[in-house]
């Protein structure tokens, strides 16, 4: 919210005053970079990423679950690398000493840093997912759907009603 407000504030001083607060943009850009490292994993958790299932809705139970386990391979892999390139550029920046270019100056590995730990938990849930989808597949493969496949639009809505449920309530309780 804060942040939100330094940028309204930023575009209403450039546009009215043609004055500006010097790096919202880049603490912007830093939040962002945050927000979305974290959030990888929380929308894995959540089983929020996209997928477009329009053909293996159609396939055989056992070719979908061996997919979503292939699925959850794929992202594992790819978290393993973004957080393995973050944490090389990480050095990086602290070998350069590398700073911002903007007039805060910020001293990269500050950010980075926060960012670094972000993909790590991102990769972390990724490897963890994809060890309980292959224990799943050995010992609970039934489970293995519910846990890890697209979700389902019953799903979707159910969610959706308990959200404006709870709206509901929030404005019943004022």
């Amino acid at each position: 919210m804060a942040l939100s407000a330094v940028v309204g504030l930023e575009v209403v001083l450039r546009k009215v005053f043609s004055m500006s607060l010097q790096g919202a943009d880049e603490l912007g850009g830093y939040a962002v970079a945050l927000a979305a490292a974290f959030g990888f994993g929380w929308t894995l958790l959540e089983r929020a990423h996209t997928r477009i299932d329009l053909l293996t809705t159609k396939l055989p139970l056992a070719v979908r679950r061996l997919l979503n386990v292939a699925a959850l391979a794929a992202i594992a892999i790819f978290a393993t690398f973004m957080a393995w390139r973050g944490w090389t550029t990480l050095l990086e920046s602290i070998e350069y000493k590398s700073l911002s270019g903007t007039p805060l100056m910020t001293p990269l590995w500050w950010p980075q840093s926060l960012w670094v730990v972000g993909l790590l938990f991102f990769a972390l849930v990724a490897l963890a997912c994809l060890g309980h989808a292959l224990w799943l597949m050995v010992h609970d493969h039934s489970s293995l759907d519910r846990w890890y496949g697209p979700r389902s639009l019953a799903e979707e809505l159910e969610e959706e009603r308990r959200s404006i449920a709870e709206r509901s309530g929030h404005r019943d309780r004022r």
